[in-house]
């Protein structure tokens, strides 16, 4: 079973799910009469979590749930009343406010990189300006949570990674999210069992310590959890001593389970200690016991850097649970992903818009855009270019362009086979554009994305940086801008 979880975010209650400045943008754009001034917001992300070479797109679904349907309730419209802000017009407007906005992203389970447009959002400003926050909360924190993921699995090379984190995620909906996270980025399960209802995610589990210690002796325990559970049977052998007591208690039930004619894999888990030393112990023990293939399931505050270490041991786990420090994304907590104005419609048409700091980091690139990848012959990603909407963009060959961050310098992607698009209209009218992707489908897009991208840009750590380019025609324009920001097009 696999689902997409959209009732989640479908429901009412999530208008006020928002800034408190957004909604008194909003009103002042009421009272100036720009209810119908058109304008364009990029949503991309400044910088990668420190180490990190990609990140996977997530967190799209949710939002476009959320937008279909937004609504502000009478209650919702009383509690405005009560703040004494706004006026009875701003209300009568909210009352029958429905989003007018067309997004465009880059779909679900794409790598993407700093500075690229993963969701571009046109419409009147009101509109626009309302989702903001929303947006911002929902793809920010899945796009960080999938990456996280993406990266411990990359560690744990093709032994699955069972998502364990719920206890210590942030609250319901931090758990939720991202248990739907863990999952595009390529975990085989969870233990949040209401994730696997909303969304159709496997989940696992094994027992606690406290189901071994309610029991008589550790081997009753044991006993009485296979009687329960033959096909699912997973021992955790470290409550008291795992060399003395837990490993050989658990082999003696996976014997008389052989004995009762049960062929389950048998299968451990360790959660203290040295883990690669008792793993190799634990192995040696069940294959000289007759229990050839055994699962060994570790768990144990893991991260990424911890499994890579343990295989380099020679552990012999094949199989991770992993908690805290992938739900958390603890090592780098937030995604520092903004929503920009990139674009506003005069009477001329569109006209460029770019925030110009001090700080070149903090630079925004102007205009309407679409994003193109390049590929080499062997379909590897070679690197992604921004045009300005309508402008054509090279199909293969050298593709010349300038540097995102010093755009007067050129810069150039060689040998280029084929080019994709990756932005597409995913939001129109009020409704979704495109059928609504399946998550198992949308995990499937990110592993296949995982495979294609050259081993360089996953190293765990220092990664090589992906080339993210702007067009010639881009390049000049921000380079004009950022001497004089009234130079738009």
């Amino acid at each position: 079973m696999s689902g997409n979880g959209s009732n989640w975010f479908n429901r009412e209650g999530l208008a006020l799910l928002t800034d408190f400045y957004e909604l008194t943008m909003m009103a002042g754009h009421l009272k100036d009469g720009r209810t119908e001034q058109r304008v364009s917001f990029d949503y991309f992300f400044r910088a990668m979590p420190s180490h990190t070479g990609f990140a996977v797109a997530a967190g799209l679904d949710c939002f476009l749930s959320y937008l279909e349907s937004l609504r502000f309730s009478e209650s919702d419209l009383a509690y405005l009343k009560s703040l004494g802000v706004f006026d009875d017009a701003f209300l009568a407007y909210l009352k029958d406010f429905r989003t007018r906005c067309v997004v465009r992203a880059v779909p679900e389970g794409t790598f993407v990189f700093p500075g690229e447009p993963v969701i571009q959002v046109e419409g009147p400003i009101l509109d626009a300006q309302l989702i903001e926050t929303a947006l911002l909360n929902m793809v920010n924190h899945q796009t960080l949570i999938a990456t996280k993921a993406a990266r411990v699995c990359l560690a744990a090379e093709s032994d699955p990674v069972l998502e364990f984190g719920l206890r210590r995620a942030h609250g319901p909906d931090g758990g939720l999210s991202a248990s739907r996270a863990c999952y595009i980025g390529g975990c085989a399960s969870t233990s949040n069992v209401l994730a696997g209802k909303v969304y159709g995610i496997p989940v696992a589990g094994t027992h606690a310590h406290s189901w071994v210690m309610g029991f008589p002796s550790e081997l009753e325990a044991f006993r009485a959890f296979a009687r329960l559970y033959p096909e699912h049977c997973v021992l955790l052998v470290d409550t008291y001593d795992p060399v003395k007591s837990g490993i050989p208690n658990a082999i003696k039930v996976f014997c008389e389970m052989r004995a009762q004619g049960l062929q389950a894999r048998p299968a451990v888990r360790l959660d203290s200690g040295d883990l690669a030393k008792l793993s190799k112990i634990c192995y040696a023990m069940m294959r000289d016991a007759g229990l050839d293939d055994p699962l060994i399931v570790a768990s144990n505050d893991l991260n990424e850097d911890l499994i890579a270490d343990l295989k380099r041991q020679g552990a012999r786990i094949n199989a991770w649970g992993v908690g805290t420090q992938l739900i958390t994304a603890y090592d780098a907590p937030a995604l520092p992903g903004v929503y920009k104005l990139v674009a506003i419609e005069t009477a001329k048409g569109w006209q460029s818009r770019m925030k110009v700091t001090s700080n070149i980091e903090k630079a925004t690139d102007p205009g309407r855009k679409h994003l193109v990848r390049y590929y080499d012959a062997d379909g590897h990603p070679l690197g992604d270019m921004l045009y300005l909407e309508g402008e054509p963009w090279q199909q293969s060959g050298v593709v010349e362009g300038r540097s995102r961050k010093n755009p007067h310098s050129e810069r150039r992607l060689e040998n280029a086979a084929t080019a994709k698009p990756l932005l597409e209209t995913v939001f129109k009218n009020g409704r979704r554009v495109l059928p609504q992707r399946d998550l198992a489908a949308i995990r499937d897009a990110a592993l296949e994305q995982r495979n294609r991208f050259p081993e360089e840009y996953k190293r765990l750590r220092n990664p090589e940086i992906f080339r993210v380019l702007l067009s010639t025609r881009l390049g000049e324009m921000k380079d004009a801008m950022l001497m004089n920001p009234e130079s738009a097009e």
